[in-house]
């Protein structure tokens, strides 16, 4: 199997972080800016600029950032709900929609899918999933389904609980909703807003685990170091950590993860390359440092990750698990 990235989009605007939660509350987000409509574009034109024919990578993959068992793909046609980055294709990508977002811009959900990524569900007003009472979680996960599932004209498959906030009974209910997949869990323990799940009796097909005959998990990826004979993660899927660490250090890490998986994880949201966003300025230090911190490096720094590993088949979460099944 070719290697493969996986480029999501926590599609949701600035004021709606976790973070900023206890500093902009639910009932004020109208009074806000929406700018997360140009900042959607800027993702999508910066998606279409990127040619792999043009990249060094993808015409001499054998190189020191390319180890020679990571090898370019070739086209390949008939995968339902995938494009595969190759000579003549486009990177694809999954956008993982909020419903208070979809409802107010409907448009640019279409966009989305009309462009050729694939359109999820993250939950209507980004509330934690763990957090909820399941039924009205289960309102949840139906109304932001069928929304956008009603804005496309075709089925929603992916669910991504905001902040990866996961548990088993959670799982339990997503497969109840109707959604194939779930991407929540993330293995990185101390971030104690990430939820966890038992995937130990699941079955692995690459990185994604099969949880059941309707519903896969594919995972956040992190670098996993054994001490003392036990698994530590090292966040290594994207958001803050990956506008933190170095680009050379980060790229480094991802080749590790792709020479022991077929693929790996990313994750992102439009906010992050928006330098000129507007500032919380009552939110704690360690907030603003977080949530602040390289805004205006994020893109150009997302260019070059994408052109380093264009020698890789970039599919969206559905294509990929239509791919391995």
């Amino acid at each position: 199997m070719p290697k493969t990235i996986l480029l999501t989009i926590d599609v949701e605007d600035w004021f709606q972080v976790e973070n900023f939660k206890s500093y902009i509350p639910f009932s004020s987000w109208d009074s806000y800016e929406l700018r997360v409509e140009k900042n959607v574009h800027r993702l999508l034109d910066l998606f279409d600029s990127i040619n792999p024919t043009n990249s060094t990578n993808a015409t001499n993959p054998i190189t020191p950032t390319n180890p020679k068992n990571l090898q370019p793909v070739k086209h390949t046609d008939g995968i339902s709900g995938t494009n595969l980055a190759g000579p003549t294709n486009q990177i694809k990508a999954t956008f993982f929609i909020l419903g208070w977002i979809a409802e107010r811009l409907p448009n640019l959900v279409c966009e989305v899918s009309e462009r050729g990524h694939e359109v999820a569900s993250h939950g209507c007003n980004h509330e934690l999933s763990n957090k909820m009472d399941l039924h009205a979680l289960r309102n949840d996960l139906l109304q932001s389904k069928k929304h956008l599932e009603d804005i496309i004209g075709s089925q929603v498959y992916g669910y991504r609980a905001p902040s990866f906030s996961i548990n088993n009974d959670v799982l339990a209910l997503i497969q109840d909703c109707g959604y194939t997949y779930d991407s929540s869990y993330n293995s990185f323990a101390l971030n104690k807003r990430y939820g966890t799940a038992d995937l130990s009796e699941s079955s692995k097909m690459g990185v994604a685990y099969k949880i059941s005959d309707k519903l896969f998990e594919i995972p956040i990826s992190n670098l996993e170091f054994n001490i003392n004979n036990s698994k530590c993660p090292l966040p290594w899927g994207g958001g803050g950590y990956f506008r933190l660490i170095p680009l050379i250090l980060f790229r480094h890490g991802v080749e590790r993860i792709l020479l022991e998986q077929d693929a790996y994880m990313f994750y992102m949201h439009p906010w992050e390359i928006d330098p000129g966003q507007p500032r919380v300025k009552n939110a704690s230090p360690g907030y603003k440092f977080r949530h602040y911190i390289n805004l205006n490096r994020t893109q150009n720094k997302l260019k070059k990750l994408i052109e380093n590993f264009s020698f890789c088949r970039f599919d969206t979460c559905q294509g990929y698990l239509d791919f391995c099944t």
